[in-house]
């Protein structure tokens, strides 16, 4: 690859492979299953010229490849309020990884395709709510793979021998002892986003063991809820929960050389250090979706909206989700159900990086911890980090409905 014999364009890919090899003291270069690009949501021109290069050179990815959000909706022409002179280049850049032969699936939650990484595969994923959900939950090993180094991985197929993809380095350092947090703290994905916003501060560089929790209160949802947040206030890439999570479960691990205890009162903390605005009860928005909705988490949307009256008309209800998980809430008539109550979907992007909420659209709601890190300085909202059932209710009523029971 190195030397042009399968092309410039995948030359051009390996000599930037081989650098981060060195930069990390590799020892070889090992073979990746697939990849997740992404450096596809415009940033500028450099991001563009990149890409369009290595199509100009004759590259192709040489493994199954995912695209992350992009900054366009294909699917509702006119949702996103880009002037031309960004929203030109941005569809260009689309084009562009679409022609290095990546498929368009533009979500940041890959692992909800029907496809994706099994126990201890190699990949090379960006976008890091993916990366700690595919080391954590699926137990793939991936590194924290960026912008540009992404598809580099992609067109060859390579990446370095180093960080999380060596046994030794996955081992958990710091125990997280969770038992003196409630059932129904535990029974949603805003308690443990807020939970995966303590242990983002308090891991560090350290791989945290979760303990004492029953795994009955787990689902996929709530881990992706935790490892968003935690890969947002800190550096995660990697967690374990005991009796749960594939690697903890094959090792038996329910220790680790420290210990931590959380108790329910750290959990509110970030709770109210993500709700950035005033003791008012005004409510212009809610925003669910950040990593992508679910199928699971249409469900349970459904169940709430399904015994309540539509939302008020002061307030837009956003939901953004996937291509693939969208066509499947509409044939389950999930998507239908939530449309007809006043929601509005989006795909391919997200509302927290686009220009999508309206300028009178100045206090919002949501259950994702991710969302709520982000959206202040991105969009320069106020921002109520509540539960899923706070949001609804708060939706139905046009203002801000606390439940704070569900943080006891």
């Amino acid at each position: 690859m190195l030397d042009g014999r399968l092309g410039p364009g995948t030359a051009m890919a390996m000599r930037m492979v081989v650098a981060l090899a060195k930069v990390l003291d590799a020892d070889r270069l090992i073979p990746v299953h697939n990849a997740h690009i992404d450096s596809c949501l415009y940033h500028g021109q450099a991001g563009l010229d990149f890409a369009q290069k290595l199509v100009d050179l004759g590259a192709r990815v040489a493994v199954p490849t995912t695209l992350n959000v992009s900054s366009l909706d294909l699917m509702h022409p006119g949702l996103i309020r880009l002037p031309p002179e960004e929203a030109v280049p941005a569809r260009a850049l689309m084009d562009a990884y679409r022609a290095l032969g990546a498929r368009a699936t533009w979500t940041c939650a890959p692992y909800q395709t029907l496809e994706r990484p099994t126990l201890g595969e190699d990949i090379a994923w960006a976008e890091s709510n993916a990366i700690v959900f595919a080391n954590s939950v699926l137990g793939a090993r991936t590194e924290r793979y960026g912008d540009f180094i992404d598809i580099c991985a992609a067109i060859t197929g390579r990446v370095p021998h180093a960080g999380l993809h060596l046994s030794e380095l996955r081992v958990p350092t710091l125990e997280i002892d969770c038992s003196e947090l409630s059932p129904q703290l535990l029974g949603h994905e805003a308690g443990w986003a807020a939970l995966g916003g303590v242990i983002g501060r308090i891991a560090g560089s350290r791989i945290p063991l979760l303990t004492g929790i029953d795994p009955a209160l787990i689902d996929e949802d709530k881990l992706k809820a935790f490892g968003a947040t935690a890969a947002s206030s800190g550096g995660l890439a990697l967690f374990h929960v005991a009796g749960f999570t594939p690697e903890a479960r094959a090792a038996g691990w329910n220790s680790a050389p420290e210990r931590e205890i959380i108790t329910a009162a750290m959990v509110r903390g970030i709770r109210d250090e993500l709700t950035t605005a005033g003791p008012s009860d005004a409510l212009d928005t809610v925003a669910l979706g950040t990593p992508h909705f679910s199928l699971s988490e249409f469900g349970k949307l459904a169940a709430l909206v399904g015994v309540q009256p539509s939302f008020a008309k002061s307030c837009t209800v956003w939901i953004s989700t996937s291509r693939e998980v969208l066509g499947q809430a509409k044939e389950a008539g999930q998507a239908q159900l939530a449309q007809a109550r006043g929601a509005r979907i989006v795909v391919d992007t997200c509302t927290y990086v686009t220009p999508i909420l309206g300028p009178e659209e100045r206090s919002v709601m949501t259950p994702s911890g991710k969302w709520a890190w982000y959206a202040p300085m991105n969009l320069g909202v106020e921002v109520i980090f509540g539960t899923l059932e706070e949001c609804v209710a708060s939706a139905v009523a046009g203002k801000v409905v606390r439940h704070d029971w569900q943080w006891e």
